[in-house]
């Protein structure tokens, strides 16, 4: 899709219960599933992605597909969603294997770890991308069960499938984290998603250090405003109406446009990163 024919604000205002559904968006999302063409560069790979029902962890699961990798779709409960991502994998020719559960429990993602590594093969390509966010104008609103949960979904599941899946990486391997612009630029009402994503950013450049002896690289992608199903079940139908407009092109992302970044530090092209931050922005700035 040319960036003339990509929708720009104001989107129709709309609101979703949590964590949404790809289908009651609109408009609805582009994860390139007519647009990305594979050219090998993940040939035999196996990779294991969070948040691969919607969004960009569907845009990374198609074009992993089409690049030649099996996937391993781990999500939490939407099964329509899930479903969906497989068919577009297994249209491109490749396993794929869904997973529900909750990342927030270390032995749910020791098990998608062994469950990679018996029914694919292996992991070569780990991609920490569930989130979970919501918004709030007071501190006082966010209760502390909810802090604990955006941590443990977005910086201790991380930690979790890493801890789990290095022992079974041979050399060549990559781990990347999703990221975001609130590393950098955090939103008051995004208190908490923005804090673990500042831990992301740390965590990502540390642990690029300690495993960069075993030939593993650890790299983050850290987007802008990326129109997924986050947007309408977490923000207010005003703020979801000109979500992107602020970005220096003038409107969100579409997940599509995430995947070349993802393959980029999957594949061979990318052997000389470890322990960078790609922004993806729309020209929010992180420098």
């Amino acid at each position: 899709m040319s960036d003339s024919h990509r929708p720009m604000p104001p989107q129709p205002k709309q609101e979703q219960s949590p964590p949404g559904e790809t289908k009651l968006m609109k408009p609805i999302p582009d994860h390139g599933e007519k647009s990305y063409k594979g050219a090998g560069k993940l040939k035999g790979k196996v990779a294991l992605i969070t948040g691969a029902d919607s969004g960009i962890g569907r845009a990374v699961a198609i074009a992993y597909a089409r690049e030649g990798a099996d996937i391993l779709i781990s999500y939490l409960n939407e099964d329509e969603d899930a479903k969906e991502t497989a068919k577009w994998v297994k249209e491109a020719g490749r396993k794929a294997i869904v997973v529900p559960g909750d990342i927030k429990n270390e032995q749910h993602c020791m098990a998608l770890v062994t469950k990679a590594v018996e029914e694919l093969g292996g992991i070569d390509i780990l991609v920490n991308n569930a989130a979970f966010q919501r918004t709030y104008s007071s501190i006082q609103d966010i209760t502390a069960d909810e802090w604990d949960e955006t941590f443990r979904t977005n910086i201790y599941a991380p930690f979790f499938l890493s801890k789990a899946a290095i022992p079974h990486m041979p050399a060549g391997s990559s781990i990347i984290n999703t990221t975001s612009i609130q590393s950098r630029q955090p939103s008051s009402h995004l208190l908490a998603y923005a804090a673990t994503k500042g831990a992301v950013s740390n965590f990502t450049a540390g642990l690029a250090e300690m495993v960069a002896e075993k030939g593993i690289r650890v790299n983050a992608v850290a987007p802008g405003p990326i129109w997924t199903p986050l947007i309408p079940s977490t923000m207010p139908p005003e703020k979801s109406e000109t979500f992107g407009k602020q970005t220096l092109i003038g409107r969100a992302g579409q997940p599509a446009e995430l995947a070349g970044a993802y393959v980029l530090l999957a594949s061979d092209e990318g052997s000389f990163m470890t322990g960078a931050v790609i922004p993806v922005t729309g020209g929010e700035i992180m420098i």
